[in-house]
């Protein structure tokens, strides 16, 4: 159970310093921590924090008028989490533009994986997804949506991936960020064979891939990979790694990235049990 609710009535209080402007900066990759938007990624948050895993919360801050309506949340947190609260005002100027959810956390990575350790936690038959340029962060957080619900075990992220931990990528993510175990680095290439070398079987997504994705055959761990809108996957993940596409109506331009990694994840989860 957390301590008492903290009136804060001038925004230039220091004690919710990491809040402020967070419009025109995102704390992302200082000290690896992050702003978490919104109710459900604050029972998000706290069910990380609870059961000791990859993340914690430092602080949070709620609008006075939120307080009661998430009550029930607050107690998953325990007591050294200071609770923050402010007016409306006062919430908008720390914030710099009007924040209409009103719920704010400052949450905190405490440990990383690596992709060999993750790579061997994933059950037999597994799912994995790999996002590869990848710089839109609707995209990023509906692809983790995505891989939470249809079974996937982890999401690896190139080095020109965004993070995650972007607030916008956590929120459209709906806190699956923090429950789905994630590694984010080195090149798309490096990642791939890395992949590939423990045993997946790889398919890129494409329009143009070589195989329908309903076709392939269920193994004992299979990676799918998708890329960034337009161009899609490098010729040269092409050339060296299986291809897949998603049948669609001729004439059409290409499904966007998340909603084809979504229907992939679907099929490929049916086919592997896991759904």
């Amino acid at each position: 159970m957390p301590s008492p609710p903290i009136r804060i009535t001038d925004a230039d209080d220091p004690r919710i310093a990491e809040f402020r402007g967070i419009r025109e900066r995102d704390l992302v990759g200082r000290r690896g921590v992050f702003i978490a938007e919104g109710t459900v990624v604050l029972r998000m948050l706290a069910a990380a924090h609870a059961v000791g895993g990859d993340f914690c919360a430092d602080k949070i801050l709620l609008l006075e008028n939120r307080v009661e309506g998430v009550g029930d949340i607050l107690t998953l947190y325990p007591a050294d989490v200071p609770v923050y609260v402010a007016g409306a005002a006062v919430l908008d100027a720390i914030a710099g533009f009007h924040l209409h959810r009103g719920v704010l956390a400052l949450g905190r990575r405490v440990r990383q994986s690596t992709v060999a350790a993750l790579l061997a936690s994933v059950p037999d038959p597994g799912l994995v997804v790999i996002a590869c340029g990848i710089s839109n962060h609707d995209n990023i957080g509906s692809i983790f949506r995505n891989a939470a619900a249809f079974g996937a075990s982890a999401v690896f992220l190139d080095e020109t991936s965004c993070d995650p931990l972007y607030r916008k990528a956590l929120r459209v993510s709906v806190g699956s960020v923090l429950s789905v175990p994630y590694v984010r680095g080195g090149s798309a290439l490096d990642l791939l064979q890395e992949v590939s070398d423990a045993g997946f079987s790889i398919y890129g997504l494409s329009p143009r891939g070589e195989c329908e994705i309903g076709t392939i055959a269920p193994a004992r761990g299979i990676a799918l990979v998708t890329g960034t809108e337009g161009e899609g996957l490098p010729a040269a993940i092409m050339a060296r790694f299986k291809t897949a596409r998603i049948s669609q109506k001729p004439g059409l331009d290409s499904l966007n990235a998340a909603t084809a990694t979504g229907i992939a994840l679907y099929e490929m989860a049916r086919r592997q049990g896991l759904i």
